[in-house]
């Protein structure tokens, strides 16, 4: 090698050695500003770390990272507390808690994800860790590696199910108020603030016998619709005149009366809506008055009847309070009490009348019927306005408010002096001819005895007088002696009889109970029943309260009689009972001769005898009705001549 390709060699390697240090230095200038660049870059990376590591620890929602198969990655605290899984403890996979019903919606939402790499507002239910079901909303991005490939998803999820039920709750409240409107009794029109109708329902279409459905309505201007309608009702301009007033005044209307063509009768009523001092639209309510109407009417004309009467009926009417104050009284009692009405209203009533010499002892709670709310009827005593006693009947009732509570007492008032006069007369004449009928009753006894005394005087001579001269008469004498007898005899039953008629009509005997039947089987044992007579019971008889001797002489009486009259071979006497409410009815049915029915009358009348018989006087049917008049019934009888009578008679149960 020649000196100088060393020398050129010798520069090439000075140059490459120079290059090599200006390179070095080069070098070591770029990395310490690589150096500060990248701990630069570290402090901004470890700030942005941190950051994000607080917003993901404190976020309020749940926060999630996940792989492309649904394995949860990440998740924060919230995401813990929201679906109940902890991947620190345990595996969890999306799939877990996707609800049944909302799977193919939730495979859709996230295929689309995917695919445009983000969702927001995915709303959906979930199941948590202990099955309870969960209303979610959630936003979601894909995350990409350096190569633009999907590698994870990320989403933030907030737990939305309050906010669902609420706003399901406002759903259903509206749906009910909805159908409550639709279905209410009045109809309703409500329109927005220009008028238009945004809601009616089936009510007022019937009301106005509009013929369309509640929807057809909706946005129909409310003046046009009130036009097309007026004809309906009997004033049609004073109805729109009317409705465009309210709606010009803008003041809440109620109680406005309409009278439609076919006789019904509406009442309207106007609420303008104000939200925020502003009016917002208009509610219109109708409602069907008509029956209402008419029962007022009703009622008014009634009132005005019973006023009438309550005014000019004979009976004296008094309201008094729960303090016995009266509150109102009518012309009648005005009248009968011979006070003003200014002088009675507001007066306590039984300081006004107070009670005087009360024979009937008055209960004071009958005074103060208000206080027991029963009602009560009794008879007082009291000093009218002119001085006057007078007596009054007197009949409380309570008076009631519409809760059921007593408020007062209504009292009817009769004045019954003249019937108390009249009532007095009668009881002092009653008591006279009470006496009277002793004195007669004794009388008869001591006519009936001194009678007798004769007439057993004139039996004894007589028979003293055959006695002694037997064989000096003649046999048309001795036929008149015994006329004489008969005579005496005949005239010795009518005076018995007498006797017996007047105490035929009153009780003497303690009353018992008297078992009809044994009396019936005694007689038959007592009387002379031939053999060709039979008695029968058809009916079980009563058991009766009274004098046992008077029930036997009725019975006695009518047995004997058939029994004597019968002429028949075969003689039949049925006798029969029937209850008849109040009454026994008995009946004594005989086959015998039979009485003519002129005579029907005069057979129970003193001394009538129809046959001429020795053993017949003519008052045995006087007293049996007297008897059985003693005993509030009553006695006819059915008969044919020759085929036989039937007797019927009653006693009252309770007897008098």
């Amino acid at each position: 090698m020649s000196q100088n390709q060393v020398e050129i060699l010798q520069r090439a390697l000075k140059r490459e050695k120079a290059a090599r240090k200006s390179a070095e230095r080069i070098l070591e200038e770029k990395s310490r500003e690589l150096y500060e660049i990248s701990q630069e870059l570290k402090d901004l990376l470890d700030e942005k770390s941190s950051t994000l590591k607080g917003i993901f620890e404190n976020i309020n929602d749940a926060y999630v990272v996940m792989d492309l198969f649904g394995n949860v990655l990440k998740m924060n605290d919230v995401a813990v507390e929201l679906f109940g899984y902890d991947i620190r403890k345990e595996k969890f996979n999306v799939t877990d808690i996707i609800y049944e019903k909302d799977v193919e919606y939730t495979y859709k939402s996230f295929t689309n994800l995917y695919e445009k790499g983000f969702f927001n507002d995915f709303t959906a239910r979930i199941y948590t860790k202990s099955k309870d079901i969960r209303w979610i909303q959630i936003n979601a991005t894909i995350v990409y590696d350096k190569n633009k490939k999907p590698i994870a998803a990320q989403g933030i999820i907030r737990d939305i199910t309050k906010d669902k039920e609420s706003k399901n709750l406002v759903i259903e409240a509206k749906n009910r108020l909805s159908a409550l409107v639709l279905n209410l009794n009045s109809g309703i029109i409500l329109e927005d603030e220009n008028r238009k109708i945004v809601l009616s329902n089936t009510k007022f279409c019937e009301l106005l016998n509009v013929d369309a459905q509640p929807h057809d309505l909706i946005g129909m201007d409310c003046g046009v619709a009130s036009e097309m309608n007026k004809v309906k009702f009997k004033n049609p301009d004073s109805f729109v005149k009317r409705m465009n007033e309210i709606v010009e005044n803008k003041i809440a209307v109620f109680g406005d009366q309409l009278e439609m063509v076919d006789g019904k009768i509406l009442e309207r009523n106007y609420t303008p809506i104000i939200v925020e001092g502003k009016i917002n639209g208009f509610l219109w309510t109708f409602r069907d008055v008509t029956l209402e109407k008419n029962y007022n009417l009703s009622i008014e004309a009634e009132k005005e009847k019973y006023s009438s009467i309550i005014a000019n009926m004979n009976l004296g009417l008094v309201e008094i309070n729960t303090n016995e104050e009266i509150l109102m009284v009518n012309q009648s009692f005005i009248e009968m009490s011979g006070y003003a009405e200014e002088d009675l209203i507001g007066k306590v009533e039984r300081e006004v009348f107070p009670v005087e010499n009360n024979s009937n002892k008055v209960d004071s709670s009958d005074l103060k019927i208000n206080q027991i709310g029963e009602s009560s009827t009794y008879e007082i005593k009291t000093k009218s306005g002119k001085g006057e006693y007078r007596h009054w009947l007197v009949s409380n009732a309570p008076n009631y408010n519409i809760k059921g509570e007593v408020i007062g007492a209504i009292g009817i008032h009769l004045d019954i002096t003249e019937l108390k006069k009249l009532q007095l007369q009668k009881e002092k004449i009653l008591k006279e001819l009470e006496d009277r009928n002793q004195e007669l009753y004794e009388y008869a006894h001591i006519v009936s005895h001194d009678l007798k005394s004769p007439l057993r005087s004139i039996e004894a001579l007589v028979s003293w007088i055959k006695s002694d001269n037997q064989d000096k008469f003649d046999d048309m004498t001795l036929q008149n002696f015994d006329l004489i007898e008969n005579t005496v005899e005949t005239m010795e039953t009518l005076i018995s009889n007498v006797l017996e008629y007047s105490s035929a009509g009153a009780t003497i005997a303690e009353e018992e109970e008297v078992d009809l039947n044994n009396t019936v089987n005694v007689l038959k044992n007592f009387l002379y029943v031939p053999e060709n007579i039979s008695i029968n019971i058809l009916n079980k008889l009563p058991i009766v309260k009274g004098d046992k001797t008077k029930f036997q002489q009725v019975f006695q009486n009518f047995m004997s009689n058939a029994i004597k009259f019968c002429d028949k071979e075969v003689g039949i006497i049925d006798i029969d009972y029937v209850d008849d409410g109040e009454y026994h009815q008995f009946s004594i049915k005989d086959n015998g001769i039979g009485i003519e029915e002129k005579y029907h009358d005069k057979i129970f009348k003193v001394f009538h005898s129809l046959n001429k018989r020795k053993d017949s006087t003519g008052i045995g049917l006087s007293i049996i009705k007297k008897i059985i008049e003693l005993y509030g019934g009553r006695i006819w009888l059915e008969s044919k001549p020759n085929v036989g009578t039937t007797f019927y008679f009653t006693f009252k149960k309770e007897a008098k």
